[in-house]
């Protein structure tokens, strides 16, 4: 394996006491780094869910190729660093992050030319767990923003870990001019609860809510090509209208979905006339037209 491009570590215990105003200037100096690489990116949208088991990084990564496929360059961090599912499912998993020769952090390059950073990539084994408390996050994040060779995007996508705890606080104050937050649920009341909380915390810390993503939302029989609403009708599209965001589309659930993501296939590249692939590519064009025309106002 490479060398670890980033130089991330628990703080150390300080013998003397710490020069304040070199420390202020050095995370002014992260700051602007941070506002610099974020310039050259047009919209930074992140993805987040208020629970785990819903899919979220599946419609993270999906929805990334999907605008890609739409004609828009795109790039896709990885912030779930407990659960970092990207990378398997964009294809990409066993490559490494690189460092050019003046510090800075080269992608991993996937599907239709995306960029995507990852904790996966510079873990050495598959069951390395990464134990980290908030502020070792949160400094990690601010080397994924700032570090990291971004170039001229359309498109940021921000894979967020479940919840609304450190990582998304960290990526609310660190994202200059975040263009909002898609909150991705599943047909059940539990789920609708924590998307509830979801959607109010995006209203708590000002960030505006582009829509709501429905996972497994039915199952459309191969035999009759009907849906079947096998965990519920409608549940997403009420809770949507109660808290009155958009709902940006329902993917339905499909056995290959779970057989390309236990291979490690990016599902839209493999399977594009599959009806996931064609909601995908929907959502996709929703959000053009919600964020590009929003912009242009």
């Amino acid at each position: 394996m490479s060398s670890n491009p980033f130089r991330i570590s628990s703080p150390q215990p300080q013998k003397q006491p710490r020069d304040l105003r070199k420390v202020n200037q050095q995370v002014q100096a992260a700051d602007l780094k941070i506002q610099m690489k974020m310039k050259t990116v047009k919209y930074k949208i992140a993805v987040l869910s208020g629970k785990g088991g819903v899919g979220k990084s599946f419609v993270s990564s999906n929805l990334a190729m999907a605008l890609a496929a739409a004609g828009r360059s795109v790039g896709i961090v990885d912030v779930d660093f407990h659960g970092p599912s990207v990378p398997k499912m964009l294809g990409v998993r066993g490559q490494y992050l690189t460092a050019d020769d003046k510090g800075g952090i080269n992608p991993v390059i996937g599907p239709f030319g995306i960029k995507v950073v990852s904790i996966d990539f510079l873990l050495p084994r598959d069951d390395t767990p990464v134990v980290w408390r908030g502020a070792i996050k949160h400094t990690a994040i601010k080397q994924f923003l700032g570090d990291v060779n971004w170039g001229e995007l359309e498109y940021l996508i921000i894979d967020m870990p479940p919840g609304t705890g450190d990582e998304a606080l960290s990526v609310a104050q660190l994202v200059p001019n975040l263009t909002g937050m898609i909150i991705v649920t599943i047909p059940s009341e539990v789920s609708t609860l924590a998307v509830k909380k979801s959607i109010n915390f995006a209203k708590t810390i000002n960030a505006k809510i582009l829509g709501v993503i429905e996972n497994m939302s039915y199952f459309l029989c191969p035999s009759d090509n009907k849906p079947y609403y096998i965990f519920g009708e409608g549940k997403g599209k009420q809770m949507a209208e109660e808290m009155g965001v958009p709902l940006l589309g329902q993917i339905p659930l499909d056995p290959i979905v779970a057989q390309a993501n236990d291979l490690g296939e990016p599902f839209f590249l493999k399977y594009p006339d599959n009806p996931a692939s064609k909601e995908f590519m929907r959502i996709a064009e929703q959000v053009i037209h919600i964020v590009e025309n929003s912009n242009q106002q």
